[in-house]
């Protein structure tokens, strides 16, 4: 997807909190969130990643516990003006976290979305989350942001002759990237920047702190919303690295690695 540009240069952050198609009203959902836990604990995402930025603060009413299994989440409505997303990107994440087995969607007159009991860990995620409390997680995320913008500026500062071919390439790659292979060939995008850098120290303390977050994304699931946002972001970073345009590659990688951080943050923290 081509993020298109406004009239000053600028490229304006994916809107996805824009109001869709599907957020009518609903009867008997009351539009006064008011004081209490959820003004306490949910502030307003920011634009660019409104889906994983929902998801990690519901997650994170989950984990505090406000809403115990059994009970009742607040309405759609309550949660979308809390949160400030629309109710099609809600929807999005209380189907994720449908499908991770920690809510249920009941119907009728007193359906709504009740919080499950939560599992234990399946069979093979134990050795994984101990590997993930070894790690000092938003260290790896601080640096890594480090890192992915500055290689994203100096790409555009500096691309090499053949550069811009290997940054098309590795970019398609991720495109047409089956599900299981998708994390490997977003890694290789990643690496190739890094590399295209100019800077072979920057380059290999990517590789380094990269295997480490390939190990915190073992613990999470693949979301399909989430990898579709990504690649609409690693086209524009590319985009703006062949464009020349260190400023746009720089902020767009940072965007692109804050959506990643709240996942991360969401499901581990």
């Amino acid at each position: 997807m081509v993020t298109s540009r406004r009239s000053d240069g600028t490229r304006p952050a994916a809107a996805e909190n824009a109001p869709e198609a599907g957020d009518e009203p609903v009867a008997g959902e009351s539009g006064d969130t008011g004081p209490g836990p959820l003004s306490s604990v949910l502030r307003p995402v920011r634009a660019g990643n409104g889906f994983e930025e929902t998801l990690e603060q519901v997650l994170q009413l989950l984990r505090l516990g406000l809403v115990p299994p059994g009970d009742r989440l607040p309405s759609e409505r309550e949660l979308a003006q809390h949160l400030g997303v629309s109710r099609v990107t809600l929807r999005e994440v209380l189907k994720v976290l449908q499908d991770q087995g920690m809510v249920e969607s009941r119907r009728g007159r007193y359906g709504g979305t009740f919080v499950l009991p939560r599992a234990n860990a399946a069979d093979g995620s134990d050795e994984l989350l101990r590997r993930v409390a070894a790690v000092d997680v938003e260290d790896t995320l601080r640096f890594r942001e480090v890192l992915e913008t500055g290689a994203a500026g100096l790409c555009a500062d500096g691309l090499a002759a053949d550069g811009a071919d290997r940054l098309r390439a590795a970019l398609e790659a991720t495109q047409g990237a089956r599900l299981e292979d998708y994390r490997r060939q977003d890694t290789l995008l990643h690496l190739t920047l890094a590399e295209l850098s100019g800077s072979r120290s920057l380059a290999a303390q990517y590789a380094s702190v990269r295997a480490t977050l390939n190990e915190l994304l073992d613990c999470i699931p693949l979301l399909v919303r989430n990898l579709e946002h990504s690649q609409q972001q690693h086209t524009a970073v590319v985009e703006a690295v062949l464009d020349r345009d260190a400023e746009a590659a720089r902020e767009m990688m940072r965007e692109h690695c804050a959506g990643t951080a709240a996942l991360l943050r969401g499901f581990l923290a």
